[in-house]
Protein backbone atom coordinates (compact mmCIF):
# COMPACT_ATOMS: atom_id res chain seq x y z
CA UNK A 1 0.00 0.00 0.00
CA UNK A 2 2.30 2.95 1.26
CA UNK A 3 5.43 0.81 1.04
CA UNK A 4 7.73 0.49 -1.87
CA UNK A 5 6.62 -1.57 -4.48
CA UNK A 6 8.49 -4.24 -5.44
CA UNK A 7 9.04 -4.40 -9.48
CA UNK A 8 7.15 -7.20 -11.37
CA UNK A 9 9.57 -6.59 -14.70
CA UNK A 10 12.73 -4.90 -15.34
CA UNK A 11 12.73 -2.71 -18.81
CA UNK A 12 16.27 -1.98 -20.37
CA UNK A 13 17.53 -3.04 -16.78
CA UNK A 14 16.85 0.63 -15.46
CA UNK A 15 13.06 1.14 -15.37
CA UNK A 16 11.31 -0.98 -12.89
CA UNK A 17 7.67 -1.49 -13.74
CA UNK A 18 5.58 -2.08 -10.81
CA UNK A 19 1.88 -3.24 -9.88
CA UNK A 20 1.10 -0.08 -10.20
CA UNK A 21 2.02 0.74 -13.62
CA UNK A 22 0.59 -2.16 -14.48
CA UNK A 23 -2.92 -0.97 -13.21
CA UNK A 24 -2.36 1.87 -14.78
CA UNK A 25 -1.45 0.30 -18.18
CA UNK A 26 -4.61 -1.42 -18.24
CA UNK A 27 -6.58 1.38 -17.06
CA UNK A 28 -5.32 3.14 -20.59
CA UNK A 29 -5.98 0.27 -22.75
CA UNK A 30 -9.51 -0.19 -21.53
CA UNK A 31 -10.34 3.37 -22.25
CA UNK A 32 -8.79 3.33 -25.92
CA UNK A 33 -10.84 0.42 -26.63
CA UNK A 34 -13.97 1.69 -25.21
CA UNK A 35 -13.07 5.07 -27.16
CA UNK A 36 -12.50 3.61 -30.14
CA UNK A 37 -15.43 1.26 -29.97
CA UNK A 38 -17.74 4.47 -29.52
CA UNK A 39 -15.94 7.12 -31.59
CA UNK A 40 -16.22 4.86 -34.40
CA UNK A 41 -20.15 3.86 -34.81
CA UNK A 42 -20.99 7.45 -33.79
CA UNK A 43 -24.80 7.45 -33.85
CA UNK A 44 -27.44 10.33 -33.91
CA UNK A 45 -29.20 7.27 -31.88
CA UNK A 46 -27.23 5.83 -29.63
CA UNK A 47 -26.83 2.92 -28.43
CA UNK A 48 -26.56 1.54 -24.86
CA UNK A 49 -23.13 2.24 -24.58
CA UNK A 50 -22.60 5.61 -26.46
CA UNK A 51 -25.64 6.89 -24.30
CA UNK A 52 -24.26 5.91 -21.39
CA UNK A 53 -20.74 7.56 -21.57
CA UNK A 54 -22.42 10.55 -23.17
CA UNK A 55 -23.99 11.11 -19.78
CA UNK A 56 -21.14 10.69 -17.86
CA UNK A 57 -19.66 13.20 -20.02
CA UNK A 58 -22.50 15.45 -19.44
CA UNK A 59 -22.00 14.99 -15.94
CA UNK A 60 -18.78 16.08 -15.87
CA UNK A 61 -19.63 19.06 -17.97
CA UNK A 62 -22.22 20.28 -15.57
CA UNK A 63 -20.03 19.72 -12.83
CA UNK A 64 -17.28 21.70 -13.89
CA UNK A 65 -19.26 24.20 -15.48
CA UNK A 66 -20.85 24.47 -11.56
CA UNK A 67 -17.14 25.41 -10.57
CA UNK A 68 -15.76 27.23 -13.56
CA UNK A 69 -18.16 28.48 -15.37
CA UNK A 70 -19.82 27.21 -18.74
CA UNK A 71 -17.42 28.56 -21.31
CA UNK A 72 -13.92 27.36 -18.92
CA UNK A 73 -16.05 24.26 -17.61
CA UNK A 74 -15.82 22.94 -21.00
CA UNK A 75 -12.36 24.57 -21.91
CA UNK A 76 -10.78 22.37 -19.30
CA UNK A 77 -12.70 19.18 -19.18
CA UNK A 78 -9.49 17.80 -21.85
CA UNK A 79 -7.92 17.58 -18.38
CA UNK A 80 -10.37 17.56 -15.17
CA UNK A 81 -12.71 15.21 -17.29
CA UNK A 82 -9.46 12.06 -17.46
CA UNK A 83 -7.96 13.28 -14.49
CA UNK A 84 -11.36 12.63 -12.54
CA UNK A 85 -12.20 9.16 -14.20
CA UNK A 86 -8.65 7.73 -13.38
CA UNK A 87 -8.88 8.54 -9.82
CA UNK A 88 -12.08 7.20 -9.85
CA UNK A 89 -11.20 3.81 -11.20
CA UNK A 90 -7.86 3.69 -9.46
CA UNK A 91 -9.87 3.75 -6.25
CA UNK A 92 -12.17 1.13 -6.81
CA UNK A 93 -9.90 -1.09 -7.99
CA UNK A 94 -8.48 -1.25 -4.81
CA UNK A 95 -11.73 -2.78 -3.92
CA UNK A 96 -11.48 -5.83 -6.47
CA UNK A 97 -10.62 -9.26 -4.78
CA UNK A 98 -6.79 -10.01 -5.16
CA UNK A 99 -6.12 -6.29 -5.82
CA UNK A 100 -3.20 -5.25 -3.52
CA UNK A 101 -2.24 -8.47 -2.00
CA UNK A 102 -0.27 -9.40 -5.24
CA UNK A 103 2.59 -7.55 -6.76
CA UNK A 104 1.82 -7.96 -10.22
CA UNK A 105 -1.30 -5.70 -10.08
CA UNK A 106 -2.15 -2.49 -7.37
CA UNK A 107 -4.29 0.43 -6.52
CA UNK A 108 -2.63 3.12 -7.91
CA UNK A 109 -3.59 5.48 -5.88
CA UNK A 110 -2.63 3.27 -2.52
CA UNK A 111 0.94 4.53 -3.65
CA UNK A 112 2.05 7.77 -2.22
CA UNK A 113 4.17 7.84 -5.81
CA UNK A 114 1.61 7.45 -7.73
CA UNK A 115 -0.80 10.13 -5.75
CA UNK A 116 2.50 12.74 -5.86
CA UNK A 117 3.11 12.34 -9.80
CA UNK A 118 -0.30 13.06 -9.93
CA UNK A 119 -0.01 16.02 -7.02
CA UNK A 120 3.01 17.45 -9.75
CA UNK A 121 0.67 16.93 -13.38
CA UNK A 122 -2.07 19.24 -11.55
CA UNK A 123 1.01 21.72 -10.57
CA UNK A 124 1.94 22.12 -14.05
CA UNK A 125 -1.84 21.75 -15.57
CA UNK A 126 -2.35 24.89 -13.12
CA UNK A 127 0.54 26.77 -14.10
CA UNK A 128 0.32 26.48 -17.81
CA UNK A 129 -3.57 27.64 -17.85
CA UNK A 130 -2.70 30.83 -15.67
CA UNK A 131 -0.33 31.31 -18.34
CA UNK A 132 -2.29 30.71 -21.14
CA UNK A 133 -5.45 32.81 -19.42
CA UNK A 134 -2.86 35.61 -19.90
CA UNK A 135 0.36 35.83 -18.91
CA UNK A 136 0.37 39.28 -17.50
CA UNK A 137 -2.35 38.57 -15.42
CA UNK A 138 -0.81 35.51 -14.32
CA UNK A 139 2.42 36.98 -13.42
CA UNK A 140 0.56 40.06 -11.63
CA UNK A 141 -0.50 37.23 -9.07
CA UNK A 142 3.25 36.56 -7.79
CA UNK A 143 4.12 40.82 -8.27
CA UNK A 144 2.96 41.70 -4.16
CA UNK A 145 5.26 42.03 -0.63
CA UNK A 146 4.14 38.44 0.19
CA UNK A 147 5.51 36.39 -2.77
CA UNK A 148 7.12 34.14 -0.60
CA UNK A 149 3.85 33.25 0.92
CA UNK A 150 2.52 32.85 -2.44
CA UNK A 151 5.30 30.52 -4.01
CA UNK A 152 4.98 28.46 -0.95
CA UNK A 153 1.49 28.11 -1.19
CA UNK A 154 1.59 26.84 -4.74
CA UNK A 155 4.12 24.32 -4.09
CA UNK A 156 1.59 22.85 -0.91
CA UNK A 157 -1.34 22.96 -2.94
CA UNK A 158 0.06 19.44 -4.99
CA UNK A 159 1.87 18.23 -1.98
CA UNK A 160 -1.65 18.45 -0.45
CA UNK A 161 -3.97 17.32 -3.05
CA UNK A 162 -1.32 14.34 -3.06
CA UNK A 163 -1.29 13.74 0.85
CA UNK A 164 -4.97 14.05 1.42
CA UNK A 165 -5.85 11.53 -1.97
CA UNK A 166 -2.85 8.77 -0.57
CA UNK A 167 -3.80 9.64 2.51
CA UNK A 168 -7.11 8.52 2.73
CA UNK A 169 -6.93 5.76 0.20
CA UNK A 170 -4.13 3.93 2.47
CA UNK A 171 -6.38 4.46 5.80
CA UNK A 172 -9.03 2.78 3.56
CA UNK A 173 -7.21 -0.03 2.99
CA UNK A 174 -5.76 -0.42 6.30
CA UNK A 175 -9.51 -0.32 8.50
CA UNK A 176 -10.36 -3.40 5.81
CA UNK A 177 -7.25 -5.18 6.40
CA UNK A 178 -7.89 -4.70 10.23
CA UNK A 179 -11.60 -5.64 9.81
CA UNK A 180 -10.84 -8.20 8.08
CA UNK A 181 -8.97 -10.29 10.29
CA UNK A 182 -11.25 -9.19 13.42
CA UNK A 183 -13.99 -10.42 11.93
CA UNK A 184 -13.74 -12.12 8.75
CA UNK A 185 -17.34 -12.13 7.82
CA UNK A 186 -19.52 -9.77 7.18
CA UNK A 187 -17.55 -6.42 8.23
CA UNK A 188 -15.34 -6.55 5.34
CA UNK A 189 -18.41 -6.28 3.10
CA UNK A 190 -19.96 -3.82 4.82
CA UNK A 191 -16.65 -1.73 4.49
CA UNK A 192 -16.71 -1.99 0.88
CA UNK A 193 -20.57 -1.46 0.49
CA UNK A 194 -19.14 2.09 2.00
CA UNK A 195 -15.85 2.23 0.07
CA UNK A 196 -18.15 2.48 -3.07
CA UNK A 197 -19.14 6.06 -1.84
CA UNK A 198 -15.83 6.96 0.14
CA UNK A 199 -13.77 6.54 -3.27
CA UNK A 200 -16.20 8.29 -5.62
CA UNK A 201 -16.17 11.36 -2.97
CA UNK A 202 -12.41 10.88 -2.61
CA UNK A 203 -12.20 11.60 -6.81
CA UNK A 204 -14.59 14.33 -6.69
CA UNK A 205 -12.77 16.31 -4.07
CA UNK A 206 -9.65 15.88 -5.81
CA UNK A 207 -10.74 17.15 -9.09
CA UNK A 208 -13.28 20.19 -7.41
CA UNK A 209 -9.93 21.41 -5.74
CA UNK A 210 -7.96 21.40 -8.41
CA UNK A 211 -10.78 23.05 -10.77
CA UNK A 212 -11.16 25.84 -7.79
CA UNK A 213 -7.41 26.32 -7.81
CA UNK A 214 -7.36 26.87 -11.99
CA UNK A 215 -10.76 29.61 -11.24
CA UNK A 216 -8.26 31.37 -9.39
CA UNK A 217 -5.61 31.38 -12.12
CA UNK A 218 -7.78 32.13 -15.17
CA UNK A 219 -10.25 34.62 -13.48
CA UNK A 220 -10.04 37.87 -14.64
Amino acid sequence: MGEASEPVIRIFGILDVTGEVIAMWVFLAVAAVISLAVTRRLKERPGKLQNLLEIAVEALDNFFAGILGPENGRRYLFFLGPLFCFILLSNYSGLVPGVGLSKYIKAPTSSLSVTLGLGIVTFIFLQAAGVHAGAKHYLKHFLTPVVPLLLLDELIKPASLALRLFGNIFGEETVMENLYHLLPIGAPIIMMVLSLLFCAIQAIVYTMLTASYLQEFIEE
